[in-house]
């Protein structure tokens, strides 16, 4: 299996995925179709749902029109891109990428980017928004650091690139966000990088934090906390399954601990129900594992488990 390195390698992009809803069954029995599950999920959250694409990234590469549907077929509404490169989603223009997802029925939220360390010119930068744009994102976010340059002279070098490709997005009406996995929390030099750093450094007017809330949980942190102390933060979050408990804090990125949402023991309703706290507009479903080689019935399996366990 690619890790998140390597995906980012081959497509300059990475991850993400918007909660996903399927037809459910109800308390007495019956069966609520997607519509009226649709319905519910909006009154509960204010918002539609969708899916993180890194989630059935192979399937992707192999036949992007075929995925597409069937996740739609599943119920899913939006979809969170993780595939960019020179201009293009998944190999296409963007208007034709946008034209496969709404011939679905579905809606394009965010995408995945990466600006390496080195940095990135204010061209490629315009390039880079000007594309997303096309494809009527609202988020473009930035989600991954190599291992390299995890230090924290890199980390402030790199957040100062982001606020000023940060300026150029929100120029086009694109927020740029970030999304974190648990080496930020790792203390480095008396800090940790995640609050002392990203938090504090990063203009809040001009990137947003997609908190990743197994990451995060990994790394010993409480997300519920999080948003206490730094409200309206967190516009968009990320949720995965956890398999086991976390016994010490560990920074790291190992995967092999992913499950579907709610199959684990990760309590992502008591997070849900801190959204406004949070900031949040949109959550987002991503197994990591691609459903350990069944991408789609993990998915599937995350759609259930939301509808029966969390937006209740």
């Amino acid at each position: 299996m690619k890790d998140r390195r390597e995906f980012l390698r081959i497509s300059t992009a990475g991850t993400v995925g918007v909660l996903a809803l399927g037809t459910y069954a109800c308390g007495s029995g019956g069966k609520k179709t997607v519509e009226q599950a649709t319905e519910a999920v909006k009154a509960a959250t204010g918002m539609g749902v969708g899916l993180q694409l890194y989630s059935i990234r192979d399937a992707m590469t192999a036949d992007a029109a075929g995925s597409l549907k069937k996740i739609a077929d599943m119920g899913y509404k939006f979809v969170e891109m993780a595939s960019y490169a020179d201009g293009k989603f998944y190999g296409v223009a963007p208007k034709e990428f946008q034209k496969m997802v709404e011939d679905n029925g579905m809606k394009v939220i965010s995408s995945h980017t990466s600006v390496e360390a080195e940095g990135i010119t204010t061209a490629s930068a315009q390039i880079m928004a000007d594309a997303h744009a096309e494809i009527g994102v609202e988020y473009c976010v930035q989600p991954w650091i190599e291992e390299k340059d995890r230090n924290i002279e890199t980390y402030k070098k790199m957040i100062a690139e982001w606020n000023k490709v940060g300026e150029i997005m929100k120029n086009v009406g694109i927020q740029f966000g970030y999304h974190n996995h648990n080496f930020e929390f790792k203390p480095t030099d008396g800090m940790v990088p995640y609050y002392d750093v990203f938090l504090k450094e990063m203009d809040a007017d001009l990137i947003t934090m997609e908190l990743d809330c197994y990451w995060a949980l990994k790394a010993g942190q409480d997300p519920v906390e999080m948003f206490n102390k730094y409200p309206g933060r967190f516009q968009l979050l990320h949720f995965k399954g956890m398999g086991d408990e976390v016994v010490e804090p560990f920074y790291t990125v190992d995967k092999d601990d992913i499950v579907s949402v709610g199959a684990g023991v990760a309590d992502y309703k008591r997070i849900m129900d801190a959204r406004e706290t949070a900031g949040m507009k949109y959550f987002f479903v991503e197994d990591d594992n691609q459903g350990n080689g069944k991408p789609f019935e993990g998915v599937k399996a995350s759609i259930d488990n939301i509808n029966a366990k969390i937006l209740v």
